[in-house]
């Protein structure tokens, strides 16, 4: 925001340079950006009157001038000019000055005559315009002599341009710098005259009607204004807008235009013409609603977008601009100021959306006070009386449901003192607190503050704490070493067992992966992920980086197959991967997503089917699952139909693993066949137990009995195993597979498959008579069950 110094003075005493001041608000927490003062650069230019012309004796196109600068004796200066006169009054710069651009002139001769320095143009003053000029600069006659350029011209004006965060709306306005300047230099500001007397009897309540029919305008005012004069403002206003850089178009535009500057409140003025229904109407847009703005751009608005309508016609777009069908003209006799306040974040987002950000819409973002209203409103038609543009009708219009007050803080005074390391009085502190209209009472060591409404950032003690120390000062406040107590922290049982898997992962040879959680709408189609499948009711990012991070994953298939590829494209002959991250299932709309932990690993080359089993096998012990059961799964479209398995504990499923389908592989230009591993960790810390447990090495001796059966073909290990462990029951303590065999002496579509079973009591020798019995019942159960052959 650019603050001019001259309009800044108004409100408040400054006695300081505009530099000094811009560094002292710096450090009292007002940024300033920078400071420009006009002719800055320029030096020892001076007003003089040119006495006396002669002619070149040697240079037909140069003249000899004798000029007084208020000195006792003539200067001369030869010049080429010839738009001057005996008598004209024009800049003259001196021997030593410097003009714009870092010119610098000096003494000396011009064939042959001495020449004191140079009369100067526009140009090379830096305030010529657009157009070329020609000849010297001829100031007003009744121009005093001898005075500085930058003070004739009044080229000596200074403006500070502040970044005001988001937390400062306040500031966005010529009082609300005023304010900080008092507060930062120690003296009084003075806020604007607001009175006013109305001119003409007629109540506004009696032409006006004001209907609100939506929560985003908290609070909307109206008065008007009879028997208009539109004319140019008067030089003052203008040259206050314009250094503040608005263009001044006429005295009732020009006048909201600067109570919005001055006080921080946008308004606006309506030709009462063309309210032809008399009455104004807060509503949202029609779906679809074409509008022309004051910019003459015509627009399409949606349901979001708050307008001011009148009855049903739309003139003009809440909190952002108005339209080019109720402007100010030039025979406007009668106008309506409206004044209202909307709420912040529904301006900034139709703002953005219509690529239309305005002074007032960057205003009415940041939340600003709805008591604003009534002030900017009474400063308006103070300054229309003030400049005579029209007269102000009787009655207001005033719809403010949801009145904002003031809140109070109590916060103790030595809390202050530890919290920024300081041993400030509690009178400093109020002294301080008070400078920011931050009225406080003292009792005892408690200070009792009351917060005005403007001040939307102070709610807590630590506001109160940042404001004391700002305008004490923060380099007065000394280096202190923190005070801190240690404690000691410890993991919970989720990342106790995060680190387990991790510490699994690594000691069989994984490295750990870390991706995104957003991913592309295209991973679903890479990834072979059918059409109507569940994992594509996702959840959309409102402000992605781009279409490829515009959606968050519910599967991790395609975050592990990315970085497998990268592996692969870099000529990496084998990966070996993991992650643990997490997917995002949407559940209703009004409700959070579901965050499911899952473990992914992704392995290529030199590797099959059984390596991926095992890596699953190797995490369900670390986990103390002495075991879990793997049933074939065919229908995930993303793996190879018969090489994948569902891992299940009991009867509850924790993941998938198996061979990636060739077609997802070629997706991601992988030549070579790939292994995944999805595991559900929340399912599987449900079901882990990390306890050691103790167990005594056994007293009785072990008996084996190997067994070779003929099963078909199709018939699973899993389920051999199955039958004998079940069958055997608590006497079978172990059962190893030591044979596969298929070829001579085997029979088509069968297979030879042997195991060694060892058996043992935990509480007695066993006896052949107890293992043969044991023994026949498995051989039995084998027969029945899955149609098993004994060797």
């Amino acid at each position: 925001m650019k603050v001019p110094v001259i309009w800044l003075k108004d409100y408040v005493d400054v006695n300081i340079d505009a530099k000094e001041l811009g560094d002292k608000l710096t450090l009292s927490g007002s940024k300033v950006e920078e400071v420009v003062t006009t002719g800055d650069e320029i030096i020892n230019v001076v007003t003089a009157k040119i006495e006396k012309i002669e002619p070149h004796p040697d240079a037909e196109k140069l003249v000899i001038c004798q000029i007084n600068v208020g000195e006792e004796e003539l200067i001369q200066i030869v010049t080429g000019a010839k738009n001057m006169k005996e008598g004209d009054i024009v800049p003259a710069a001196l021997h030593g000055a410097v003009l714009h651009g870092g010119l610098k002139i000096k003494k000396g001769k011009l064939r042959g005559v001495v020449s004191n320095g140079m009369m100067c143009s526009e140009e090379e003053l830096g305030i010529a315009g657009d157009e070329p000029v020609h000849g010297l600069m001829i100031l007003n006659e009744d121009t005093e002599v001898g005075i500085d350029i930058k003070e004739a011209l009044g080229l000596n004006k200074s403006t500070i341009e502040f970044e005001i965060t988001s937390n400062r709306p306040d500031c966005l306005s010529v009082v609300g710098i005023a304010r900080e300047t008092a507060a930062t230099l120690g003296s009084k500001y003075n806020m604007p005259s607001m009175e006013f007397t109305p001119k003409c009897n007629l109540d506004i309540k009696n032409e006006l009607e004001v209907e609100i029919k939506d929560s985003l305008c908290m609070r909307y005012m109206a008065r008007g204004i009879k028997n208009v004069k539109i004319e140019p403002s008067p030089s003052w206003m203008q040259e206050r807008l314009l250094d503040a850089g608005v263009r001044p178009i006429n005295n009732i535009v020009d006048i909201t235009n600067f109570v919005m500057l001055e006080l921080g409140q946008p308004m606006h003025g309506f030709d009462k013409r063309e309210i032809t229904s008399n009455k104004i109407v807060v509503d949202r847009a029609q779906n679809g609603e074409k509008f022309v703005t004051l910019d003459e751009i015509e627009r399409t608005l949606d349901s979001e977008v708050l307008t001011i309508k009148d009855g049903e016609r739309t003139i003009a777009l809440a909190g952002i601009m108005g339209g080019l069908n109720s402007e100010i003209k030039e025979d406007t006799k009668e106008v309506i100021f409206e004044c209202a306040n909307f709420e912040g974040v529904n301006i900034r987002l139709n703002s953005k959306k219509l690529g239309l950000r305005t002074e007032s819409s960057s205003r009415f973002e940041k939340e600003i006070d709805p008591n604003l209203v009534k002030l900017a409103m009474d400063r308006a038609c103070y300054l229309v009386q003030e400049l005579g543009a029209g007269e102000v009708m009787e009655g207001t219009i005033d719809i403010y449901n949801n009145l904002k007050e003031e809140k109070q803080l109590k916060v103790d005074s030595q809390f202050i003192n530890r919290f920024l390391g300081t041993n400030l009085s509690k009178e400093d502190m109020k002294e301080y607190l008070d400078r920011l209209d931050l009225n406080t009472k003292i009792e005892e060591e408690i200070l009792n503050i009351t917060v005005p409404t403007f001040r939307i950032d102070i709610n807590i003690k630590e506001d109160i704490a940042e404001e004391i120390a700002r305008i004490y000062g923060y380099d007065k406040i000394g280096s202190t070493i923190a005070k801190t107590t240690g404690l000691k922290g410890a993991k919970n049982s989720k990342l106790k067992k995060d680190d387990v898997i991790i510490d699994t992962m690594i000691g069989l040879g994984l490295n750990q992966s870390i991706s995104y959680s957003f991913v592309s709408p295209k991973t679903f189609d890479s990834a072979n992920i059918s059409k109507d499948s569940d994992l594509r009711n996702v959840i959309a990012v409102r402000n992605p980086l781009g279409e490829d991070y515009s959606i968050m994953r519910t599967s991790t298939i395609a975050s592990m197959m990315e970085n497998l590829a990268r592996n692969y494209s870099r000529n990496n002959e084998e990966a070996r991967l993991f992650e643990i991250g997490k997917v995002y299932i949407k559940k209703e709309e009004d409700k959070l997503p579901e965050e499911r932990n899952i473990l992914t690993v992704g392995i290529y080359g030199n590797v099959d089917y059984l390596d991926i089993k095992g890596i699953v096998e190797e995490v369900l012990t670390s986990m103390g699952i002495e075991r879990g059961t793997f049933k074939r799964q065919s229908e995930n479209s993303s793996y190879h139909p018969g090489k994948t398995a569902e891992v299940y504990i009991n009867k509850d499923v924790m993941g998938v693993l198996g061979e990636i389908h060739p077609d997802v592989c070629e997706n991601y230009g992988i030549e070579v066949s790939c292994y995944l591993a999805e595991i559900n960790l929340d399912a599987l810390y449900n079901k882990a137990d990390l306890v050691k447990k103790y167990k005594v090495l056994p007293k009785f001796p072990a008996v084996t009995r190997d067994i070779a059966i003929l099963v078909d073909d199709s018939i699973l290990v899993q389920d051999i195993e199955e039958a004998i462990r079940k069958a055997g029951g608590s006497m079978v303590e172990e059962v190893k597979l030591f044979d596969i065999y298929k070829g001579a002496q085997i029979p088509e579509g069968k297979k030879s498959i042997a195991y060694a079973i060892v058996y043992r009591d935990e509480n007695k020798t066993l006896t052949d008579k107890e293992v043969n019995k044991v023994h026949d019942k498995i051989l039995k159960a084998l027969e029945y069950k899955i149609g098993a052959e004994l060797r």
